[in-house]
């Protein structure tokens, strides 16, 4: 009988095998059968968008790429989420965070692009390029021993091509001023620094002036740097210069902030529907707590920038000067996936000391309005005028019992208007154009010899004065097809010449010396100066908010934005 039991245990697995031979084929009959009713049979789980995928790779007509698919999709699907979550890809995530990070791998050069072509425009000092001999100036015709001109080249592609990990290596062939035939460099790349402080230097005697463009990983220790180097310079007074500041990581603001305000005080806190609320506070360890400071915002301050602003005036321990930030007050975590790609997916919200919500109104899935916010208020006169600001959000008390107004971004304390007097059509024209942008790098790179003589803004400034530039400026405009306009050119004759000056100054010398350069007749920065030199700077129950500036509702131009700390259009980037 064992015998029996064991022939037949024998045909078991054969048995199996059969049946799920037959299965399948069964399976794939009826599936081959019914396949144009397979819609129908897909559920409503989280799976769906899974099977919608599976099922175009499976049935599509014509060959698919799932993977174009995914990657096209998933932006449109954080879309009507709100304006800011978003989709990095693989590609891009590898230098999205770099000016964050404060540095990247690279060879060490400033560049643009210009006639299909990269053009060196600054070498960072002790950096590889510069070790190897690479000169501002210099072409960049291939890489790698091949040809790199022509429509291949971008900025994207230049920063694919010249940044990779320290130690290895890239071959730059370059095309010289003055030399016949092409320079072949063999660049070992390195650690390559990125500031987040632009400037730093003493307005007068007393009162010291520092910019911070990006909140990073090493904004706090050039903070501390930049402070040590003024109260050597024995200042009184500082000005945080915080325009054009797109904002960054909130542990930078966090740690400025607590430099500047005493034990325990509220510096901003998060709250959402999955986030429980985190406050973050002062610890009482911060060196300035009583020196005056006054911070200046304008419509392009955001994030971590605003947090700084609105945490010192809610606090009541300086004064905001400009005109009314950004409104970003949403809390992304960065979620990372298997092939390096990331979301930034907004988890809360920012809510500063008196409990107003950064952010400012918008409508999910709508994301071209919400874009489009800057240049509805310059049209219905924000940039120009306080009263053309209604503050329609909910009021919340400061420390002391001043009212500020939610509804996005922060209101400054004293209000200071675009100066647009000397704005024309035919000025607007050639800044929007790139006109200004293309003769400033033309001339710096055709008398580059000569402009290297000059070590300090003021010298070549005079220098530059001498050699009567806007007219030729304006030859260059009318030979790009610009019609000249006398009496517009007369009356925008201080913008075109300090958008001249300061786009060469920028181009030869340092970033502080530009942002020098042009502080010299900004308005904001005036008032700034006032308020100091009146004492100002400590927030009382009877300040007035005041309008300055010319209310020019009247004189809008196309929109673009003149002010000074919207870099030159030939702004280089790093490599």
């Amino acid at each position: 009988m064992s015998n029996n039991i064991n022939r037949n245990n024998r045909w078991v697995p054969v048995i199996i095998a059969i049946s799920v031979v037959v299965g399948i084929l069964i399976g794939t009959f009826f599936a081959n059968r019914f396949a144009g009713n397979r819609l129908n049979i897909i559920n409503t789980s989280s799976n769906k968008l899974n099977d919608l995928l599976h099922i175009i790779d499976d049935q599509y007509v014509d060959t698919v790429d799932i993977a174009n698919i995914v990657e096209q999709s998933m932006p449109k699907i954080l879309e009507e989420l709100d304006p800011h979550s978003t989709y990095i890809s693989a590609q891009d995530a590898k230098t999205a965070n770099d000016d964050l990070k404060g540095s990247f791998s690279g060879v060490g050069i400033q560049f643009v692009i210009r006639e299909d072509t990269v053009r060196v425009t600054g070498i960072i000092k002790g950096g590889p390029s510069e070790k190897v001999g690479i000169l501002a100036g210099d072409k960049i015709i291939s890489v790698n021993d091949e040809p790199y001109v022509g429509e291949v080249v971008t900025n994207e592609e230049t920063l694919h091509r010249l940044k990779g990990e320290k130690g290895t290596k890239v071959k730059i062939g370059v095309l010289r001023h003055g030399q016949k035939k092409p320079l072949s460099f063999t660049v070992v790349r390195g650690d390559i620094p990125l500031k987040s402080v632009d400037a730093t230097y003493m307005i007068n005697k007393e009162l010291g002036y520092i910019k911070i463009k990006n909140f990073g990983e090493t904004t706090y220790a050039e903070l501390l740097t930049s402070l040590a180097e003024l109260e050597v310079e024995g200042f009184q007074g500082l000005v945080v210069d915080l325009r054009g500041n797109g904002g960054g990581y909130l542990s930078a603001a966090i740690q400025m902030v607590n430099e500047f305000l005493p034990k325990n005080r509220l510096h901003v806190y998060t709250q959402g529907r999955r986030s429980r609320r985190e406050e973050y506070r002062s610890d009482g360890r911060g060196s300035y707590q009583d020196l005056p400071i006054i911070v200046l915002i304008d419509e392009t301050t955001a994030s971590a920038a605003e947090i700084f602003s609105g945490a010192i005036q809610d606090n009541d321990r300086g004064v905001i000067v400009g005109r009314r930030s950004f409104g970003k007050g949403l809390v992304q975590q960065p979620v990372e996936f298997a092939d390096g790609s990331l979301i930034h997916l907004t988890i809360a919200r920012y809510y500063t000391p008196s409990g107003r919500c950064i952010q400012k109104p918008y409508v999910k899935g709508q994301p071209k309005e919400y874009e489009m916010d800057l240049i509805t208020r310059y049209e219905r006169g924000e940039f120009f005028s306080q009263d053309s600001i209604h503050q329609t959000g909910e009021k919340y008390k400061t420390s002391i019992g001043r009212t500020v107004y939610g509804g996005g971004g922060i209101m400054p304390d004293y209000f200071v208007a675009e100066d647009t007097t000397a704005l024309t059509p035919y000025y607007s024209e050639c800044v929007t154009q790139g006109i200004i942008a293309q003769f400033c790098f033309e001339y710096t790179d055709n008398n580059r010899a000569k402009l290297s003589t000059f070590d300090n803004a003021a010298d070549l400034e005079k220098h530059l004065r001498r050699l009567g530039l806007v007219d030729q400026f304006i030859r260059y405009a009318d030979s790009k097809g610009i019609q000249r306009r006398n009496n517009m050119i007369l009356k925008s004759q201080h913008l075109f010449e300090q958008a001249i000056y300061g786009s060469i100054i920028y181009n030869m010398l340092e970033m502080s010396d530009y942002v020098q350069y042009l502080n010299r007749n900004d308005l904001t920065l005036e008032k700034a100066i006032q308020l100091f030199k009146a004492k100002q700077t400590k927030p009382t129950l009877n300040d007035k908010k005041r309008n300055s500036g010319t209310d020019s509702r009247k004189k809008k131009a196309a929109f673009h934005r003149p002010a000074p700390f919207i870099q030159p259009a030939n702004q280089a980037l790093f490599a």
